[in-house]
């Protein structure tokens, strides 16, 4: 892991507009190259705002985020280009088949051709979508779905890979599919950050976390140590209800 982070955070806040309290209240990350950085907490904490502002969808209020060495907000055309983004809610077109929807997304990326088909076989072979390549999203499965969803956001190799809850939903075995397909993407090189309600599967899949609750972060670390650092806690789902509470949030 290197020692200069590959994103970098300082006193990250949102307050959107005729809302009466942030979103995100002062947030600071360092995330390194070749993480799987688990960014967790209840409903509304700010986990998805915190990842749209850095996938540069949302301006943030205040603070700085620097991605690749570079200033997000004046290099945003930049860094676009080399992140990928999977976003919670499935972002296909429900009358295209995979093939097309890949097709269409690869080619935004800038991607076209040979090279183009050959990422979208490989992909679509990966995570056994083969057989159903030409037919339409409408026809498939959460998990299908979500699989496609996965693909669109990595077509284009990219060097950090944001992930909003990319196996909400699904069944066991598209989940572990899509983790089993992270983990060599990350071993290849790709930073991973993403945001999940899974605590068995973040404890085993992130190099590191931070528990976000109210815009603010609570606690970091590798799963390993902070489940050492809480007394009485067994694993990672005992830490992260032990420090947010068994408060229900809507």
């Amino acid at each position: 892991m290197s020692d200069k982070p590959i994103i970098q955070v300082e006193s990250l806040a949102k307050t959107f507009k005729g809302a009466d309290k942030p979103a995100v209240d002062g947030v600071s990350l360092s995330i390194h190259k070749n993480e799987i950085f688990g960014l967790l907490g209840p409903n509304g904490a700010g986990k998805t705002t915190t990842i749209s502002i850095l996938c540069g969808l949302f301006s943030a209020s205040n603070g700085t985020v620097m991605i690749d060495g570079k200033n997000l907000e004046s290099n945003i055309d930049s860094i676009k280009q080399i992140i990928g983004v999977v976003p919670q809610d499935i972002a296909l077109y429900p009358m295209l088949s995979a093939r097309e929807n890949l097709s269409f997304y690869g080619a935004m990326y800038g991607l076209s051709g040979k090279s183009l088909k050959d990422k979208i076989d490989l992909w679509l072979n990966n995570f056994g979508l083969t057989q159903s390549a030409n037919k339409r999203l409408s026809t498939y499965s959460g998990g299908m779905k979500r699989r496609v969803n996965l693909i669109a956001g990595i077509l284009h190799d990219p060097k950090i890979l944001f992930m909003d809850e990319p196996t909400v939903g699904v069944d066991v075995q598209s989940r572990n599919v899509i983790i089993e397909h992270l983990k060599e993407l990350n071993k290849a090189g790709t930073t991973i950050i993403y945001t999940s309600h899974h605590m068995e599967e973040a404890e085993h899949f992130c190099s590191r976390v931070a528990i976000i609750d109210y815009g603010k972060v609570i606690v970091e670390g590798s799963p390993k140590e902070l489940i050492s650092a809480n007394t009485g806690c067994r694993n990672l789902e005992d830490v992260f209800l032990q420090l947010t509470k068994l408060t229900l949030r809507d």
